[in-house]
């Protein structure tokens, strides 16, 4: 039967025997749908053994518990902290402790360098390395609700236990094939604390919109501003607020009174009258009413009329057989979006440096600058040197 800890107490006497661990491997169940921050329902722990006590379960309900021993554990270099798919479990610990796991393992990035294919999921990984399946039964039940079923409980607790022997199994790859250097490049851009923050000033960059006016996009600022501080005041999310559509339309119309909202075609009810109504009134005045000087300025999207499209072509044949020969997943070198960028004249991104530049960069620019040229020959492609 699954153990689990419901006590500060029982939490750090296993976050000291996890001390002594070369790594631990977590997983959270958490619920997102009805809130802004995600609520931490659970947190699962196994140490590297087989026996029972190596693996447990964390109750961050149960009445008067202290996850800080759990914190205190994330905060040592000594232990790795292994993870599968991380980047939500670590936004939500960033969130609810201010810490980021360090060293931290992901075994999805780890099964990507080491050939398994781009974003593999972990019920995958279980059968290809640890020859086992996973009941899935529980996988959307309510986390927050108590007491847990004992189907949950062993639910839970496989997405840790197996992934003891997935780490060991990728860190020896990557070991073997000398890419833990590339894994520790991918790991810091994963724990970057920046990456966790959602700062209001810079919502309105999240909202897709073809409009590059300085006051439109003025506007748009100060109302997705406005939308994002009472969600996370709120603690709902965002759109249960208003939604990106809605954000766009009053940017565009930009309405003076609580008469013009009700105009709106997309805007709720509850938002054109009284404290609601007046608050995005006041954005949008502020948006109107910001200096030229401070208007928003759009991304810089590069400029696809320089598009090459056999340029790009020949970049995608490139980048899979780079790709193959590295035994690495396309997506995680470049992106469709980089090649197009690096066919339209582009030499900034992530693919130009790095391992990455290593890999594919160096033969990409150089079949842009005509120095060498692509051939088949049966299912291979072969690169020609051409100066």
């Amino acid at each position: 039967m699954p153990q689990t800890l419901t006590t500060t107490e029982a939490l750090a006497a296993f976050c000291a025997r996890a001390a002594d661990a070369p790594y631990v491997t977590v997983d959270t169940e958490f619920l997102r749908e009805r809130t802004y921050f995600a609520q931490l329902c659970l947190v699962q722990m196994a140490l590297p053994g087989a026996d029972e006590s190596d693996a447990v379960l964390i109750d961050p309900l149960a009445e008067g518990i202290s996850l800080d021993p759990l914190y205190d554990l994330f905060r040592n270099e000594d232990v790795v902290k292994v993870f599968h798919a991380a980047r939500q479990d670590l936004e939500i610990f960033h969130v609810d402790g201010d810490v980021l796991p360090w060293p931290v393992f992901d075994t999805q990035v780890a099964a990507m360098v080491c050939g398994f294919g781009e974003q593999v999921g972990y019920e995958t990984l279980v059968r290809k390395i640890a020859k086992s399946s996973l009941d899935k039964s529980s996988r959307f039940t309510d986390w927050s609700r108590r007491p847990l079923s004992e189907a949950q409980k062993t639910y839970a607790l496989a997405d840790v236990t197996h992934l003891r022997q997935i780490y060991e199994h990728l860190k020896a790859d990557l070991d073997r094939t000398g890419r833990s250097a590339w894994m520790e490049e991918e790991l810091r851009t994963l724990t970057d604390r920046s990456a966790y923050v959602v700062d209001p000033e810079n919502a309105w960059k999240r909202v897709k919109t073809r409009t590059n006016s300085g006051k439109f996009l003025a506007v748009l600022k100060e109302v997705a501003r406005f939308r994002e501080e009472t969600a996370q005041a709120r603690d709902i999310p965002r759109n249960r607020i208003m939604k990106d559509d809605v954000l766009v339309e009053l940017a565009s119309t930009k309405p003076k009174t609580v008469q013009d909202l009700g105009k709106s075609r997309l805007l709720q009810r509850e938002a054109r009258k009284g404290d609601m109504a007046e608050a995005i009134l006041a954005a949008v005045k502020r948006g109107v009413e910001m200096d030229p000087a401070d208007h928003p300025k759009p991304p810089n999207a590069p400029d696809r009329s320089a598009l090459n499209p056999a340029l790009a072509d020949l970049l995608r044949v490139l980048l899979k057989a780079k790709a193959e020969a590295a035994g690495v997943a396309q997506k995680l070198i470049a992106s469709s979006a980089d090649l197009d960028d690096i066919a339209c004249g582009g030499r900034e991104g992530l693919w130009a440096r790095g391992w990455r530049r290593e890999v594919f960069g160096n033969d990409a620019l150089r079949l842009c600058n005509g120095e060498i040229a692509l051939s088949a020959k049966g299912q291979q492609v072969k690169i020609i040197p051409l100066r």
